[in-house]
């Protein structure tokens, strides 16, 4: 047997890097009900068939074969927007009532969080992520083509009411039409008690019109925000494989966070693998191959041989995503579609 082979066999989600991924984030559509500028065009985009999606009870198995016998404590559900899946609050009680129990989360445009954060709670959902990239109601239109600012921060007051908390923002600054409300938007995080992170644009939207040159970058916030607030660096060892960089604000006990993917990559401590609403995975966001669960599992595949391929997925990743190589190309599928 090769050394690989062995490794494929006895390891949890290793790769030949020695990285081990323990975050699993998992699209449970691909569907969204905001058109975001950065994400897909103004009419959407060709969604997936209803055969080709996971159904519930094949995302709990894949889920339970990831936390039981692959080292998995870390569960993210994503999409699309994974508030319009009708089994989402099933499919988080049973995520939870695994052993070892994971943490999960999720992350939400925050459209109908309102209608179900009680119940998400109650099925043990531990924390939300919202996607906000401006409170001010004329730019979120701009932004996203739709008029439901009222809706997303109804949907953050109900999960931090629930106990869905730390209610996390993750905020996306475009040039030229929100690229300077970074203070404006951290005030207002402060105020409410959420926690906020901006994000650095990525090539991930379905047009592939992102453009590293007129990106807003990490430095170019951080400069920003400093104008008006006192930041102060962590602790860097207590960041373990988190995405973001924090930042104390005002010498006290807020924060505010940096995912600068493209100018600070991060992949050397990357514990992420993600599994998509049809059933493949990816072992990079930026990965331009995947790995099929699903036809393997439709096929009759045992709990033990879904697992040995997943493993194997994993001993393909790269040692980074490449964003800042000339020959980078933007993976196919676009953010909606992968799952974040």
């Amino acid at each position: 047997m090769r050394a690989t082979d062995e490794v494929a066999t006895q390891a949890g989600l290793a790769d030949t890097y020695g990285r081990i991924a323990t975050d699993l984030r998992v699209s449970l559509t691909d569907r969204c009900n905001l058109r975001c500028t950065y994400c897909m065009p103004e009419e959407g985009l060709d969604w997936l068939a209803k055969p080709e999606l996971l159904t519930d009870d094949e995302i709990v198995r894949l889920v339970g074969i990831a936390v039981t016998q692959l080292g998995v404590h870390e569960i993210r559900f994503t999409g699309g927007e994974p508030l319009l899946r009708r089994g989402l609050v099933d499919i988080v009680a049973r995520t939870t009532a695994l052993t070892p129990r994971p943490e999960v989360s999720l992350t939400t445009n925050g459209i109908g969080l309102a209608r179900q954060a009680v119940a998400l709670k109650a099925a043990g959902l531990d924390r939300v992520n919202v996607s906000l990239d401006t409170i001010r109601p004329d730019t979120f239109v701009e932004l996203t083509r739709r008029d439901r600012l009222k809706d997303v921060l109804a949907g953050m007051v109900a999960a931090q009411e629930a106990g869905l908390t730390p209610v996390k923002v993750n905020a996306v600054l475009m040039r030229g039409i929100n690229d300077t409300h970074a203070p404006e938007l951290l005030e207002f995080c402060l105020e409410h008690g959420y926690e906020l992170r901006f994000i650095e644009q990525m090539p991930l939207d379905a047009q592939h019109g992102w453009n590293r040159a007129t990106m807003v970058t990490a430095d170019e916030i951080l400069e920003q925000l400093g104008e008006r607030f006192g930041l102060e660096p962590t602790d860097a060892a207590a960041r373990g494989s988190a995405p973001a960089e924090i930042f104390s604000v005002r010498g006290g006990s807020q924060t505010v966070g940096i995912i600068a993917s493209v100018t600070r990559p991060f992949c050397g401590d990357c514990d992420r693998v993600r599994l998509t609403a049809d059933g493949q995975v990816r072992d990079c966001l930026f990965a331009r191959t995947e790995s099929d669960l699903r036809t393997a599992m439709r096929s009759g595949a045992d709990d033990a041989e879904l697992a040995d391929r997943w493993r194997r997925a994993m001993m393909k990743k790269l040692p980074g995503h490449g964003i800042n190589d000339p020959a980078f190309l933007q993976p196919v599928r676009p953010m909606s579609a992968i799952g974040g």
